[in-house]
């Protein structure tokens, strides 16, 4: 699937096809046997690297439904079909697991996702093109078309963008439109790659990374899944019935294997929390609750209220203080943002790999604040240059429409 469009997976709007017809794609491209994925994945083995692509469905179920995978090396790519009747993927799962390959995606978090759920772990070493993109002068989220025409000056097929994937018979358009993908990102791995290291920035991403290589990027946990739900102001009884009732939804879309809104929906719960209904029959005045008085989840919730209401006062969770927050200068912040600009623009890479509005936000506040823009090569790219600019040790001017860092001191 054309990364850019990785947020929005389960379109399945169809456009007209008024593209030439692909080139003749060979016998082995879509792999749907047994034999063909033993013997195309022993001839992976030994590769440095791997682009690895998949096509998925989410739109009716809680984890997304894989519909194809595809693999390439930069000579050869294959798409596999995960939904032919009787194939085993252990062949590519235990190629996703050797420590040998890189596995190279771009904007690869739901694919990761993906393969967490299916085979049970992470594929390992992995390589994500789009978050190298942040030292490479790509932006912060540059899409997978965008990278391919900047890089190859190629552009990316789009004809098959919203196709049902979960659909068969694959025609031909559909099966090269996703073998694209992998062709063009590993053509592009080895040119970034070269890039990142020739300014000895390898180092840079390695936060970034860690997070993509972590297991519980991927996973929301019942406990936490009330994060997930915007509130403005809760009372901590109503916090804690939040907390329970979202953790019982979680439970109950994974099990079903339902998206979160098919069991209720987030304004339901928030309701729920903040009116406490103590009856069935005042589930009639909750809005939009599945089956009203009837329906089944009625019980459950109401024995998660009743439970929330034994709950003593000193073990309900805290809530944020009300009291007045520290505002940080509007103008420190100005010059701040000027500056991260300025600084980000002249190593090339993106601003949000050094601070976020809400890190400016405190290091506008307190010089020592603990943001990552003040540690490591961080401080030496934004960092000390921003505590400077507090101090008064340099201003900022604007010469021939650009700006430039003045030496006060």
């Amino acid at each position: 699937m054309n990364k850019q469009d990785k947020k929005h997976p389960h379109s399945t709007r169809n456009e007209p096809d008024n593209s030439a017809p692909p080139e003749q794609l060979p016998a082995d491209a879509l792999i749907s046997t047994n034999d063909d994925l033993i013997r195309v994945m022993d001839g992976f083995r030994g590769k440095p690297f791997l682009a690895i692509d998949t096509e998925f469905m989410r739109e009716r179920t809680y984890y997304p439904q894989l519909c194809l995978i595809q693999v390439g090396d930069g000579e050869k790519a294959v798409a596999i079909d995960p939904l032919a009747k009787n194939i085993d993927l252990e062949p590519l799962w235990n190629l996703m697991r050797d420590e040998s390959i890189i596995k190279v995606f771009h904007a690869g978090n739901q694919d990761m996702e993906i393969f967490l759920h299916e085979m049970g772990s992470l594929p390992s070493p992995v390589y994500d093109t789009q978050i190298a993109g942040l030292v490479c002068g790509h932006g912060d989220q540059i899409g997978y078309d965008s990278l391919v025409k900047s890089i190859l000056g190629k552009d990316v097929d789009k004809t098959s963008r919203f196709t049902d994937w979960s659909k068969r018979p694959l025609t031909d358009r559909q099966i090269s439109y996703a073998l694209d993908d992998v062709i063009f990102l590993a053509q592009i791995y080895p040119i970034m790659l070269e890039k990142i290291a020739a300014e000895n920035r390898m180092s840079w991403l390695d936060e970034e990374f860690a997070k993509f290589c972590d297991p519980a990027t991927y996973i929301t946990k019942p406990e936490d899944a009330w994060k997930r739900i915007k509130i403005r102001h809760l009372k901590p009884r109503a916090l804690l019935r939040l907390m329970r009732l979202a953790a019982w939804r979680e439970t109950e879309s994974q099990n079903r294997n339902v998206p979160r809104n098919r069991v209720v929906r987030d304004e339901t719960l928030i309701d729920l929390a903040g009116t406490a209904p103590k009856t069935t029959a005042e589930f009639s005045k909750i809005r939009n609750f599945p089956g009203g008085t009837d329906g089944k989840f009625t019980k459950p919730v109401l024995k998660i209220l009743q439970d929330v209401e034994a709950v003593s006062d000193s073990a309900l969770p805290s809530t944020p203080s009300r009291g007045k927050p520290v505002k940080a200068p509007q103008a420190v912040m100005e010059l701040l943002r000027v500056l991260l600009k300025y600084s980000t623009d002249h190593f090339n890479i993106a601003p949000r790999l050094i601070a976020s509005g809400d890190d400016l936000e405190l290091l506008a506040i307190d010089d020592n604040a603990p943001i990552r823009a003040l540690q490591g090569w961080r401080r030496e790219v934004f960092g000390d240059t921003a505590l400077k600019l507090k101090s008064g040790k340099i201003g900022l001017a604007v010469k021939n429409g650009k700006i430039k860092v003045i030496d006060l001191s």
